[in-house]
């Protein structure tokens, strides 16, 4: 057998899969009336949805499939990711790739898979639609185009969630985005025992960036903000842009001293950021860091409402200390 090789971007294509919060979803009819459809034009007694991440294949659709995911070292959708059309596999018992496969060998029995691989809006692929029969077969031209159709459909579907969980000027999660992934983590969190803390940041004078510069200086500063954060935050924290000048970051298996100390370090990054672009203007923040309580925050809402308080209090008085220090 022959495992799934890793993509060179493995950690882009990660990236961009888990932020559009599909993972561990409940079905959605918008998908299984695309498999319930496959099926039926290819008289295919399995068609899938199927999402690959770090360990695994999870179908977001499953029709024939009484699983919802598999790991992805056995995986038939982990090899056609790598490509860029439909990968067929005929004859899944004679293909020296899968032929010992358990998952050939075993339940479902695959003799016949074809899989086209499903792009998300940045060019990253996610994950396949695919068709699986016990028994081989082939499928002829018209038939491939059918197919790549029906996968083209999927591929606008999950376009229209990444759409309504982007925020369009920094190309990060927005709000709603950011509930919907900041609340599977906090999950996770509550599951395992695990410290987690969430931070707010607001920009400080972005409003006299937009009346002294316009507007679009004021976009280019809200890109450069977020540009630091991507560079220099952990690769496993969350972050968001939630309003205007507010983003949030969600630390998972971090208490608030450790938040602290990233906010200070982060403070410093982009201190040093501010003389090497040497714009009219500095670029800095204001933040409040509230650590995650589940008897507390029963919501993701909540926690950000106690991060605002705090963050607003630290932007009050910086503005205090600094008319105090105009008067001097």
């Amino acid at each position: 057998m022959e495992a799934p090789k890793i993509p060179e971007n493995e950690y882009e294509r990660l990236d961009t899969l888990r932020a559009l919060g599909l993972l561990d979803t409940p079905m959605e009819e918008r998908f299984d009336r695309i498999t319930r459809m496959a099926r039926r034009l290819f008289d295919i007694p399995i068609a899938l949805v199927s999402l690959v991440d770090e360990n695994r294949q999870w179908f977001k659709s499953c029709m024939g499939l009484d699983v919802r995911e598999t790991p992805r070292d056995i995986s038939f959708c982990g090899h056609a990711i790598l490509g860029d059309d439909v990968m067929v596999v005929e004859n899944a018992g004679t293909d020296a790739r899968f032929a010992d496969n358990p998952l050939v060998a075993g339940d479902p029995n695959i003799g016949f898979y074809a899989g086209y691989p499903i792009h998300a809006l940045n060019g990253q692929a996610i994950g396949t639609l695919c068709l699986i029969d016990n028994k081989p077969r082939q499928l002829c031209e018209e038939e491939l185009e059918i197919f790549r159709d029906l996968a083209l459909i999927v591929e606008r579907e999950i376009a229209a969630v990444e759409l309504a969980t982007l925020d369009e000027l920094t190309n990060i999660s927005n709000r709603r985005g950011f509930l919907m992934l900041a609340e599977h983590g906090l999950n996770m969190c509550a599951r395992r025992d695990l410290p987690a803390s969430l931070v707010v940041l607001n920009i400080d004078k972005f409003k006299a960036i937009n009346e002294t510069f316009g507007r679009r200086e004021g976009d280019r500063a809200l890109r450069s903000f977020t540009e630091q954060m991507k560079c220099n935050l952990r690769a496993s924290d969350l972050f968001a842009r939630i309003s205007g000048n507010e983003f949030v970051v969600l630390l998972t298996n971090t208490q608030s001293a450790q938040a602290e100390q990233v906010m200070t370090d982060f403070t410093v990054i982009l201190s040093e950021f501010n003389s090497r672009v040497s714009r009219s203007y500095d670029l800095a923040f204001s933040y409040g860091i509230v650590d995650f309580n589940a008897s507390k925050h029963s919501t993701v809402e909540k926690m950000l409402s106690d991060a605002d308080i705090i963050m607003y209090d630290q932007k009050k008085q910086k503005r205090y200390s600094q008319r105090r220090a105009e008067k001097v």
